[in-house]
């Protein structure tokens, strides 16, 4: 399989971690490194946030030297604000990447996320704008429309081919549908025939098989893993080489998962903190043992936890 080029970058191979708010920090995209992903997105950060010196900017912004390649998503709705202030933080990262697919209310309700489906004329001068002024390439990820009355994917990417994006991610829910339901992938198969940028299928991989049959069904040139990979990062490992090779490697076992639950609290204390890593790592552990026998029982004390030494004594408890 041909390398996947976004732009003058080549990612690593065809699995992207997809960026998800409160999840795709600095701690866990250096665990998903490990794992062998083929581009890791931030946490997606508001183009205003930056240019009013939002505090909170710079633990999402952090990144380490060798994180390549790296995207950072933005999101917003001023085309003039959104292209100054991606050409001010794009330095480290590889891919700028704009959210037009969000759905939470208070994102849509200021006319950004997935409300610009609505505003194709303005998503349209925010992409040309920042493809005008940037020097690495940009890249949209947005929805299959806002609701099934207003079903525009298509349309919406040959616009964002036009404004120059180098590649697009395509989520096959709708705005209203949230994160319920099925994925359509019949839309991701309709998008990739409509343009000739890469485009990237996310929606429902929660296994390595699923990536190869939505890569099959729709032609994507890649998969963008999102909410499978929650408390599973071995999702992109084991995706990453069943795409490579066709072999499946076996779910990882006990120790591997102790293993990597310390690596991953220790990352996230490394940069956040002993106090707000480990804090922060309290949803990581539910979602690392969701299903082990005797986790419902363990739940209560990860949301007691407050040090490394607890977490550390819970994981024994595994």
């Amino acid at each position: 399989m041909d390398a996947l080029k976004i732009g003058n970058v080549e990612l690593k191979n065809r699995v992207i971690m997809a960026p998800m708010a409160g999840v795709t920090d600095i701690a866990y995209r250096l665990i998903c490194e490990e794992m062998g992903v083929g581009l890791a997105v931030t946490e997606m950060v508001s183009a205003k946030a930056i240019l009013y010196k939002n505090k909170n900017n710079a633990i999402i912004l952090q990144t380490e030297e060798h994180e390549h390649p790296l995207a950072v998503q933005l999101f917003g709705s001023d085309p003039m604000i959104m292209a100054s202030m991606a050409e001010k933080i794009a330095e480290p990262f590889d891919i700028i990447d704009v959210n037009m697919g969000c759905p939470v209310p208070k994102i849509v309700g200021n006319g950004e996320g997935s409300a610009l489906m609505k505003n194709p004329t303005l998503a349209f001068q925010i992409l040309e704008m920042m493809c005008r002024v940037l020097k690495k390439p940009v890249t949209v990820k947005f929805r299959k429309g806002f609701d099934d009355q207003h079903i525009n994917a298509v349309e919406f990417a040959k616009m964002a081919e036009q404004a120059g994006v180098a590649a697009i991610t395509l989520h096959g829910r709708t705005r209203k549908q949230m994160y319920s339901g099925k994925a359509d992938w019949d839309i991701i198969r309709e998008v990739v025939s409509a343009v000739s940028i890469p485009v990237i299928g996310n929606g429902d991989i929660f296994t390595p098989e699923d990536a190869k049959r939505m890569m099959e069904e729709t032609g994507c040139a890649g998969v963008a893993v999102a909410r499978g990979a929650k408390g599973n990062p071995w999702l992109i490992k084991r995706t990453a080489h069943y795409l490579e090779t066709g072999e499946l490697l076996p779910e990882p076992d006990l120790c591997e998962k102790k293993r990597v639950i310390l690596r991953h609290a220790e990352l996230m204390q490394k940069y956040k903190g002993e106090k707000m890593g480990i804090i922060e790592m309290r949803k990581h552990l539910a979602w690392y043992t969701a299903g082990m026998p005797g986790s419902a029982k363990l739940r209560n004390d990860m949301n007691a936890m407050q040090t490394f030494e607890e977490l550390k004594t819970l994981v024994d408890r595994l």
